[in-house]
């Protein structure tokens, strides 16, 4: 009687188990007939607190349209690089990531194989994004000739500017456009001491970098612009570094400058005539929106395109990632679907933004221009406070609205200027580090000492420049020289 019942029961269970197995394979079928890959995507800024709400429309949409759940974590600023060292190195899992030339560093993390080579899935499932973007982009993208990180389009020059408050450049007629080198600015600084007690006439920060006129390979390493001979030089043994930085100290002394400057973190109550921003078109729209005050710009040089430039904002995938073919799904999504786009850099539609409708004159005058919208969108002045992203980190930019006090052919402005923006002779070059890593990992600690001060003017250089020379030649900066232009010559000549 037991065995019958034993039986009876194994059956009934076996029954139950493939009935089960039918009603997952038709749940599957309802949802397409294929798994959800979930994906963990590490970006840097800020937590919003509307993360959740934006991020699980995003996914609602994206699980529709590829098949892909998002978790999105994000890092503050002041933390982001050693977090990925961290994730990098107990093998930890994520399966894309924020990188660029300044943070997360690409060029080392696809030098030590640390990211996917991308070259084969972009011509699968990212054929697409692949063909509309520069050139120069994926170009600059390539490290020993493959590719291993997506570019956010956007400027691909680097062109930084003076920032001017339009108040004060309209209060006493400042010739603001004609305003270009440090020593352009002296006279106005000046007048702006005498007259405006209140105000910093030159605002400076800790993270303030001088005019360089240099491709900064490795940081002080690198090649002047227009140098067609490609002679590798140390930024501080530069004739026009040790200019800008003696006309820094001279403006300090005067009082031009704010006297915490190298260990002040950007204060927008601080009110100031000019500071240096890192320009691209409309730039000063974006800023003065921040500031809470209109500001107007000039550029300090020609925009000119580095591998840093370039490189400016990336993604990403994981070498171990185990499910590239989606993590590329997904970004060719994000480049290429308006709506997708749209919703990750401003949050959602009536609650975060609106679409507003722009006068006929001005829909008139960009008729028949390429990377044009015929609609602007408003900020939500309350809830889109609460969801306020880098625009730049998750994606490119041509496929995004503008805002309302933006003109409506912003982008096809920006892609004007990344075509008459010119490449440095040293464009695609990539520096290996393998023969002198001892010596390059001891610049950035003496970088560190000396920088701050003297790039803001807080010291005297004809003191402290000659011991930071020292302490590069005792790091074997000369060491690093001699490799780079090695390294520079053999990839000229192929």
């Amino acid at each position: 009687m037991c065995r019958i019942n034993c039986r009876f029961f194994s059956v009934f269970v076996l029954a139950i188990g493939i009935l089960a197995g039918c009603m997952d394979q038709t749940e599957k079928k309802k949802e397409g007939g294929e798994d959800i890959v979930q994906l963990v995507w590490y970006q840097v800024g800020e937590t919003q607190k509307d993360d959740g709400i934006v991020f699980e429309e995003v996914n609602r949409y994206i699980r529709d349209k590829i098949r892909v759940q998002l978790d999105v974590e994000k890092v503050s600023w002041s933390d982001y690089n050693q977090k990925m060292q961290v994730l990098i190195q107990t093998g930890d899992n994520w399966d894309l990531c924020f990188t660029s030339s300044w943070a997360n560093d690409y060029l080392q993390n696809a030098q030590k194989g640390i990211f996917l080579e991308l070259d084969g899935l972009l011509q699968a499932q990212g054929r697409q994004m692949y063909g509309r973007m520069d050139s120069r982009f994926w170009e600059a993208a390539k490290v020993g000739g493959k590719i291993y990180g997506v570019p956010s389009e956007k400027e691909i020059g680097n062109c930084p500017v003076w920032v001017f408050t339009k108040e004060l450049v309209d209060k006493y007629q400042v010739p603001y456009e004609e305003i270009h080198t440090l020593e352009d600015l002296e006279p106005w600084l000046a007048l702006i001491r005498m007259k405006e007690p209140d105000v910093v006439p030159l605002y400076l920060t800790k993270d303030y970098t001088a005019p360089t006129y240099m491709d900064k390979i490795l940081d002080p390493v690198g090649i002047e612009y227009g140098d067609a001979s490609l002679t590798v030089k140390n930024v501080f043994e530069t004739e026009q570094m040790q200019s800008v930085l003696a006309t820094t100290r001279k403006y300090y002394l005067a009082g031009f400058i704010n006297k915490d400057a190298p260990i002040a973190s950007d204060d927008k109550s601080v009110r100031r005539f000019v500071t240096k921003g890192d320009g691209q078109p409309y730039a000063e729209l974006i800023w003065s929106r921040d500031l809470g005050y209109e500001v107007v710009v000039s550029p300090i040089m020609d925009p000119i395109i580095t591998n840093a430039s370039a490189r400016g904002a990336m993604t990403a995938i994981n070498k171990d990632c185990k499910y590239p073919e989606k993590a590329m799904e997904l970004l060719n999504l994000i480049q290429t679907d308006e709506y997708l786009r749209n919703l990750l850099n401003y949050g959602i539609e009536g609650m975060h933004w609106e679409k507003i409708k722009p006068d006929a004159e001005e829909l008139e005058a960009v008729k028949g221009k390429e990377y044009v919208y015929t609609h602007k969108i408003r900020l939500n002045e309350t809830t889109s406070r609460n969801y306020s992203v880098p625009y730049w980190v998750q994606g490119g930019l041509f496929n995004t609205y503008v805002l309302e006090n933006e003109p409506l052919d912003k982008w096809a402005v920006v892609k004007a200027f990344n075509d008459a923006s010119e490449e440095t002779p040293s464009f695609g070059f990539d520096f290996r580090l393998d023969e002198v890593s001892t010596q390059a990992s001891a610049f950035r600690s003496v970088l560190d000492e000396f920088g701050k001060a003297l790039y803001t003017g807080s010291v005297e250089p004809e003191q402290y420049l000659p011991r930071l020379l020292d302490k590069l030649e005792a790091a074997g900066i000369d060491d690093v020289i001699r490799e780079m232009q090695r390294q520079i010559y053999r990839w000229k000549e192929q």
